[in-house]
């Protein structure tokens, strides 16, 4: 199973810094910063309902799944 995080592409489409989003979330910087470059294994469905809140998006927006090559 391959997650892609978009976080970052969403942050820049709507010009929001991570500190920024951050204050707005009430996640830490680091938590948020981990999530923007997909270095997670999950997260909280109240962490992406603030973020696609806060970023005025869908989750889909932020989330994109791609087929391992080794199921191809």
């Amino acid at each position: 199973m391959a997650i892609i995080l978009r976080l970052d592409r969403v942050m820049a489409d709507r010009k929001m810094s991570l500190k920024e989003l951050s204050e707005k979330v009430g996640v830490a910087n680091v938590n948020l910063s981990k999530i923007k470059t997909g270095k997670v294994s999950a997260i909280r469905f109240s962490t992406l309902n603030e973020i696609c809140r806060v970023l005025n998006c869908q989750p889909g927006d932020i989330l994109e799944y791609m087929e391992d090559e080794k199921n191809q």
